[in-house]
């Protein structure tokens, strides 16, 4: 295996420095809590006979050596439903993982369940604006799993977009043991994206009817498996590899396959071999260090992966004592070139890019380039140079070697040094409308800058009737608020997507700027997100009056309304109470009044 890894580009290496001098006291007080955990060891050992009998009643012949706790006993953390394809798969891993860990003299238990709700569904609908405090209740609900504190590391089977960042919320937290992440993979490829999209546009247009809508949507979402566009859940497992919570390539294989399960039985004896009963004790909150996550970052970049990770990052971070900021992610963005074309940023889905070298040509090539921390420690090793080998079943065995070191398909992938683009796909936004973020990596170098009037909605429902009445007929920023995190919970506004993409078809030059969220798949409409201060909290966007004009300016980063008197205006409020009841938004009203500002994760529990 052949790694050539150039010094660390001087960017990379001072924000790197910059998060862990700006993290220092509060990754310290997190590493003396981890290392005094780690000292009094897993509890089942100490546990009462009583408390041990129930902790081990229906583990059979395991028993005996669950009692003696001299061998790993590994806790499974599960997302598994069959509603979402995605997480399907992982039904059958339990099973799967216990025989193996069996073969190998330990044991394992599903310690509990995550809820895992899918934005495919919600889109749209109410039921999105419990999609991202979902983040927050799936970190809950793993941390009471593993309460029982009978583990000496723990598997965690997740995939989709709040259900990673929620379970990395709670490795950290129980940063004392270690933690391996076990994808279930993308399903097989379906119809296009772009011809997808190409129909959602014409019914937006009123085109086609339904009928042909639901052939498309079907014919492209058909099995089980991960969404193959690039969106948060491919993100995700992009993420976690770079990262090194996963096997070296795990992340693209497809479920139901002979690798899939050869990897997932890996990943169970390598969680067995990095417990602190063996001789390479690999505890979490060691790998969740600021090398990982700027490493995180980089692979973001890199990839022009979702903007939800904007939010998942700095969350994640927290949990590992580590403050992140988007200043970070901005500065990384404009040193990582976008090496990577993939729906919604290119015609190529995820199952194309794997094939055109994937995640081992990407590290390699960022590794040459000197754009990751080579020594960032994982599960597999120190340092990254085993993720720029690939598995292969070779007579039956489970086989790393070397991967591609040239790319297979220069439309999908590139190298470092003819990438395409020369800065990665995100930039931060400042200026009298607060802070926010846009991706600009699918976004036409025409639509960087727009100024134009604006038009003020409360909400995404009122955009669409506009449309329909065929309001919009010159240039307009359209400002969607009251979507922030305080307000409703922060939904993804991804249906407006068809509708922007309709009126740039027309020749407008349309953008949003809202305090909520676009979705992981958004793509050539330029979008100012995350803006915070959010309206609920008094920010400068409730400010906004229709007719003002704003200037989106993504080359220099600046969000700004160009209105005399803008600093002086009051800020309007809205009346929020219909966000308050059914579809269960009753019960996150404490996450409501207590979640913090987008810029820092939009968490609660952190």
């Amino acid at each position: 295996m052949t790694v050539i890894s150039a010094p660390t580009n001087a960017t990379i290496a001072r924000v790197t420095d910059r998060i862990r001098k700006r993290s220092e006291s509060r990754r310290a007080e997190y590493l003396a809590r981890m290392y005094e955990a780690v000292a009094n060891g897993p509890a089942r050992a100490h546990l009462a006979c009583g408390n041990q009998a129930h902790a081990y009643a229906a583990m059979g012949a395991q028993k005996p050596l669950l009692a003696e706790g001299r061998v790993p006993n590994i806790g499974i953390v599960t997302a598994y439903n069959d509603m979402l394809s995605a997480h399907q798969p992982f039904e059958t891993f339990p099973a799967r993982i216990k025989a193996a860990l069996q073969g190998v003299g330990a044991t394992a238990q599903v310690a509990g369940g995550v809820p895992a709700m899918c934005d495919g569904v919600t889109q749209g609908q109410t039921g999105m604006e419990l999609s991202l405090f979902s983040r927050d209740v799936i970190a809950l609900a793993a941390g009471v799993a593993l309460s029982h504190n009978c583990f000496d590391a723990a598997l965690y089977l997740g995939v989709c977009d709040k259900i990673v960042p929620g379970l990395v919320i709670a490795a950290a937290t129980f940063g004392h043991i270690p933690a391996v992440f076990v994808p279930a993979g993308p399903m097989t490829s379906g119809l296009p994206n772009d011809e997808k999209a190409k129909v959602r546009n014409q019914y937006a247009a009123g085109e086609i009817g339904r009928d042909k809508l639901m052939e498309a949507e079907m014919a492209s979402y058909h099995g089980p498996g991960t969404c193959t566009f690039y969106g948060t859940a491919n993100s995700n497992q992009m993420l976690m590899e770079i990262m090194g919570l996963h096997l070296p390539g795990a992340s693209f294989i497809n479920p139901n396959t002979p690798l899939r399960d050869a990897l997932t039985e890996q990943a169970a004896r390598r969680a067995a071999e990095i417990t602190a009963l063996g001789n390479d004790f690999r505890p979490t909150g060691e790998i969740l260090d600021e090398r990982a996550f700027v490493n995180g970052i980089v692979g973001l970049m890199a990839t022009g992966g979702s903007t939800n990770l904007v939010l998942h990052l700095p969350a994640m971070a927290r949990a590992a004592g580590i403050v992140l900021d988007i200043e970070d992610f901005h500065d990384i963005s404009a040193v990582v070139p976008l090496m990577a074309k993939v729906y919604p940023n290119g015609l190529a889905d995820v199952n194309h890019f794997h094939a055109a070298g994937g995640m081992q040509f990407l590290i390699r090539e960022l590794l040459r380039a000197g754009l990751l921390n080579a020594d960032a420690k994982t599960v597999a090793g120190d340092g990254l140079a085993a993720y720029v080998t690939e598995p292969k079943l070779i007579d039956g065995h489970l086989t790393w070697v070397d991967g591609p070191e040239e790319s297979l398909n220069d439309k999908i992938l590139r190298p470092a040094v003819t990438a395409f683009q020369p800065q990665g796909g995100l930039r931060q936004l400042s200026g009298n409308l607060g802070r926010g973020v846009i991706k600009i990596s699918a976004v036409a170098p025409e639509y960087h800058v727009i100024e134009a009037p604006v038009r003020v909605f409360a909400d995404q429902e009122e955009v669409k009737e506009a449309f329909k009445r065929d309001e919009f007929t010159s240039d307009t920023v359209v400002v969607v608020r009251f979507q922030g995190p305080q307000a409703n919970g922060m939904p993804e506004l991804h249906s407006l997507t068809p509708v922007l993409s309709v009126l740039l078809g027309r020749g407008l030059k349309v953008a949003l700027v809202t305090d909520g969220r676009m979705s992981g798949a958004s793509g050539k409409v330029p979008a100012a997100i995350h803006v915070s201060p959010e309206a609920a909290a008094g920010g400068p966007i409730a400010r906004l009056r229709d007719g003002d004009i704003v200037r989106l300016d993504a080359e220099k980063g600046e969000l700004t309304c160009l209105a005399p008197g803008f600093a002086e205006r009051a800020p309007v409020t809205a009346d929020l109470s219909k966000n308050e009841h059914g579809i269960g938004r009753e019960l996150f009203a404490a996450f409501r009044r207590n979640v913090g500002a987008a810029t820092e994760g939009a968490a609660v529990v952190v």
